[in-house]
């Protein structure tokens, strides 16, 4: 009997890299926002508030990693950043449904395979759990005792630069800071493994913290918990940061990284 024939070669992508072609992560990514927008209520409510306890988890070990030490200094910063790159990563590997990533989903809407309404409604949960989920964690580190120390005094500082920053500068910062989380979510989709996911999402986060850009879920979080820790915030003061943020974030996610990817590639095939 003759032999078997031997297995063909899996075919490579030319660069090297084990990983999604970028029109492929395009592809793929248009795909998930179409499963986002049909997920049934009650799952999407869920996982929006995961998401926010999630990123109020990294934010928390970012503020405890930090103190003792100048947050304008940049290796300071940049261990934080790293340290903060917890919450998307649970967000990424753990699965949930989070506001500033879900700017992405815009690319289904573009492509006409969900409807504005379906977007608007992946974005009202998302936000809406998210916030619920950011202020339950700053809600219990307050009533943990954990701020009675100096992780409470880095948490006030933290929560009244964020409420003095200028509205003009809010909303760049906002901009800037979700084109690097939509990059790093666009990267954990040309991933193989839960290790290349990780080691996607490092950087720029890590990145965007040590630059000192405006991450509206990160600020729910980082704004309670400076009240909760006894800073001098009101919700005028709070809204002063959160709206512009919010807007700058959507902008950068949905058209600096969804619909540039877009423009390159065309409709994902």
């Amino acid at each position: 009997m003759a032999a078997d024939a031997p297995a063909p070669e899996p075919r490579r992508d030319p660069t090297g890299l084990d990983a999604f072609r970028p029109a492929e992560v395009a592809r793929r990514i248009e795909e998930a926002g179409v499963t986002k927008a049909a997920l049934h209520a009650q799952p999407l409510a869920v996982l929006s508030v995961m998401a926010g306890i999630f990123i109020a988890l990294g934010a928390a070990a970012f503020t405890a990693v930090v103190t003792g030490t100048d947050l304008a200094y940049g290796p300071t910063r940049l261990l934080g950043g790293l340290v903060f790159s917890l919450g998307l990563v649970l967000v990424v590997v753990a699965g949930a449904e989070l506001f500033t990533g879900n700017a992405l989903v815009v690319l289904a809407w573009v492509d006409r395979k969900i409807s504005g309404a379906g977007l608007l409604r992946n974005w009202a949960f998302s936000f809406m759990g998210n916030l619920v989920g950011a202020t339950l964690i700053a809600l219990l580190m307050g009533a943990s005792g954990l701020f009675a120390g100096p992780v409470g005094e880095t948490a006030r500082k933290l929560a009244l630069a964020k409420v003095t920053i200028g509205m003009p500068e809010a909303l760049v910062r906002g901009i800037l800071c979700n084109m690097m989380v939509c990059l790093a979510v666009w990267l954990t989709f040309a991933a193989r493994s839960v290790t290349d996911k990780i080691f996607a999402v490092l950087l720029p986060i890590a990145g965007f913290v040590l630059m000192g850009y405006e991450h509206s879920i990160a600020n729910m979080y980082l704004i309670a918990a400076g009240y909760a820790a006894g800073a001098d915030i009101t919700l005028a003061s709070y809204l002063h940061n959160l709206v512009p943020v919010t807007i700058g974030n959507i902008i950068g996610g949905a058209g600096g990284v969804a619909l540039t990817y877009r423009l390159a590639y065309g409709p994902p095939k």
